[in-house]
């Protein structure tokens, strides 16, 4: 197998080491799919898909928090701390929106 080195940022790497070890892999097998999609040999985009679920996942979920702040604001507010603690839990949550 091929190896390749490079140089990140100290802060970066941390942030990686500690996605890795709350999903229970390795910083290598947390990158890898990465850079298999990166050398995907049809030179797209390299991350057309996942946005374009990612918007609309986002468009479908900001349609549903509106009609639930309508009906029960402290629902929409429980729901959003919920939300926060499992991204949190997953390590999906950067330094800045942790409490």
């Amino acid at each position: 197998m091929a190896r390749i080195t490079i140089r990140i940022d100290d802060a970066l790497c941390e942030r990686l080491q500690r996605r890795a070890r709350k999903v229970g892999i390795s910083v290598a097998e947390l990158l890898r799919p990465a850079i298999d999609q990166a050398a995907d040999p049809r030179g797209g985009y390299v991350y057309t898909t996942q946005d374009e679920i990612l918007s609309c996942v986002i468009q479908t979920l900001s349609i549903v928090a509106a009609s639930v702040r309508r009906r029960s604001p402290e629902a929409l507010e429980q729901g959003m701390a919920d939300a926060k603690a499992l991204l949190e839990a997953k390590g999906l949550l950067g330094p800045e929106d942790q409490p």
